[in-house]
């Protein structure tokens, strides 16, 4: 009877342990499981950081060659300019250089005559080097006084003048492009030689009236044609 009964007891203990047995086991099983997740994410994490460090280190290095590139690409701009702004000043002292070798050649001439075109004479309009029709008339009269071959014999210079209403630099070009209106004329209509023809500007340098007048304006902006021997 004894003896039953501690067999029954064991028996209802090992019934009570088997289950707790079971569930620790299982529980320890997703343990692991959910450690192993945890290590292998981790792992993730720091191989996604380590990428985010090298692109940002990459991104780095691009944004200054970047900037670089630009500071390069302003200062070849910049040299650009300057460079273009040297070349026009090379040519307008060219220019005036030119000018004033066939203005001293010019000087060792004998004046026959000259002419001036200006408010009396076939007036420039303000900042215009259009040649006025009364200009052209008063141009051909000139030609008519030069008889037969004595047109080919003569040396013509042409000085554009302006009067003071803006820069220096713009009233010489002014005063260049009315010459060269002047010169365009006589070669087209009446044929006389280019190399015959000489012409320079004075620009605003070399007034014939005060600049603070509309009248005095009007007659600063001229042409003197002067025909020499």
């Amino acid at each position: 009877m004894r003896k039953s009964l501690i067999a029954a007891s064991l028996l209802a203990v090992t019934v009570a342990t088997a289950p707790a047995c079971a569930t620790k086991k299982y529980v320890q099983t997703e343990v692991g499981n959910v450690n192993s997740k945890i290590t292998t994410l981790a792992g993730t994490v720091e191989q996604t950081q380590a990428r985010i460090q090298q692109d940002e280190a990459r991104i780095g290095q691009v944004d200054q060659k970047a900037e670089a590139a630009g500071q390069s690409a302003q200062q070849a701009n910049t040299a650009a300019a300057a460079a273009a702004q040297a070349a026009r000043q090379v040519g307008t002292r060219v220019d005036q250089v030119a000018s004033d070798v066939a203005a001293n050649a010019a000087a060792a001439r004998k004046l026959i005559f000259q002419v001036t075109l200006n408010e009396d004479q076939g007036n420039f309009t303000l900042g215009k080097a259009d040649l006025p029709d009364a200009a052209k008339t008063r141009l051909d009269q000139v030609v008519a006084q030069l008889k037969g071959d004595t047109k080919n014999n003569v040396y013509i210079e042409v000085e554009g003048h302006t009067d003071n209403i803006g820069s220096q630099a713009s009233n010489y070009q002014l005063g260049l492009d009315r010459a060269e209106a002047v010169k365009r004329y006589l070669y087209m209509q009446h044929q006389i030689p280019l190399h015959k023809i000489n012409v320079i500007s004075y620009g605003e340098e070399k007034p014939v009236a005060p600049n603070n007048t509309k009248e005095g304006r009007a007659q600063n902006r001229r042409v003197v044609v002067r025909v020499l021997s």
